[in-house]
């Protein structure tokens, strides 16, 4: 099992720079709010998966003042020691290397540390737009499967040239393009993969997702509690060929490609009703947990690398009750090593101590 034992940080966000050390598989990063204990975690995400968890802007991250930053971190696999190393350059350059060796491409790098981030703001994966749950799956698979990540990069690639050229169909009033039928001829073999996996990631999701939810929430014993999980897709119904040449009309007219899989979405109910609708807070919380820890099963079963899994503010808004169900489930059930941010050390103690596991308490 990989695990992170050293970390520092050049010229990321509030760190000038710093170097941790991390001893056990369980560690609780603890500190007043504005410290930095969700930078760190954001710094190991970017380390392991080339982009901050909060942006897309690379330079975001980047220290006021500062034109680059750096990120080094050592993983123990299988005795073996690893060293990570993430560079942004002045020239806006990003670099990957494991032991100073150079990754030729940064999508060839993820899954090599697989992880898993959960943070307050993450229960837009309920609330949200379907944008947030296909990422959520689109996250997960490429992690398992490089050539799902290839396929997805592909199909975004044309379905931007495709609303382009949709446009430019709409300013000259016609609905023939040799082009269009080039470009309908490449997106529909990415598309179908891209369904035909999340369909087959969510039927494996989905009982560990249940199972989840009723111990996280306590529900084993309230049959009055019934959540459903629904992958929703258009390619479900029609062949994709046809759905794109039966909306081409409609497509040209709002200048935008309106069916495939950049439409797909996860539907959550409870009790036959909407469950972003009626849910409580702690319910919605439960669910999201229930969400990324499923995930987390599903990276540890199916990549050679176990997966870290990193938990910002887990106490926020969260019963005790929950919170007791939770932790037990990180520490005890799974294998990842696991980084807990909280702002009370004491808090985060005495419900570590309950595990009777190893731990160690990181104060920023």
């Amino acid at each position: 099992m990989p695990q992170l034992t050293q970390l520092a940080l050049t010229h990321f966000k509030n760190y000038a720079s710093s170097q941790f050390y991390f001893k056990e598989r369980i560690v609780g990063i603890t500190g007043l709010n504005g410290v930095g204990k969700t930078n760190l975690l954001d710094a190991i995400h970017f380390l392991c998966l080339t982009k901050s968890y909060f942006t897309r802007n690379d330079y975001a991250v980047v220290k006021q003042g500062e034109m680059g930053f750096r990120l080094e971190g050592t993983f123990n696999r299988t005795g073996k020691n690893e060293l990570v190393t993430c560079i942004l350059r002045e020239n806006g350059k990003k670099e990957i290397s494991i032991n100073d060796i150079l990754v030729s491409k940064q999508a060839n790098h993820i899954g090599n540390y697989p992880l898993i981030f959960i943070a307050p703001d993450d229960i837009v994966l309920i609330t949200g737009e379907s944008k947030e749950r296909r990422s959520y799956l689109d996250q997960l698979i490429a992690q398992i499967n490089p050539e799902y990540l290839r396929h997805l990069m592909t199909y975004n690639k044309l379905l931007q040239q495709r609303n382009a050229l949709l446009k430019e169909l709409a300013e000259k009033r016609t609905n023939s393009s040799t082009v269009l039928e080039v470009i309908d001829q490449q997106i529909i073999p990415a598309g179908l993969y891209l369904f035909e996996f999340r369909k087959k990631t969510i039927e494996e999701l989905t009982p560990k997702i249940l199972s989840l939810y009723a111990v996280i929430a306590n529900t084993l014993e309230k049959s009055s509690e019934e959540i459903t999980v629904e992958f929703r897709s258009q390619l479900d119904s029609f062949p994709y060929d046809k759905l794109l040449s039966t909306h081409l009309a409609k497509d040209i007219i709002l200048q935008r490609t309106t069916q495939g899989p950049h439409r797909d979405d996860l539907v959550f109910m409870l009790n036959a009703q909407p469950f972003k609708t009626i849910a409580s807070q702690g319910q919605r919380k439960s669910l999201l947990f229930a969400l990324k820890l499923a995930a987390l099963h599903i990276l540890e079963n199916k990549n050679e690398s176990s997966p870290l899994l990193l938990l910002d503010d887990l106490f926020e808004k969260l019963d005790d009750v929950r919170v007791h169900n939770l932790i037990k489930l990180v520490c005890q059930q799974t294998v990842a090593q696991v980084f807990i941010s909280d702002t009370a050390s004491a808090r985060i103690e005495t419900n570590l101590q309950k595990l009777n596991l190893p731990y160690q308490i990181c104060s920023i």
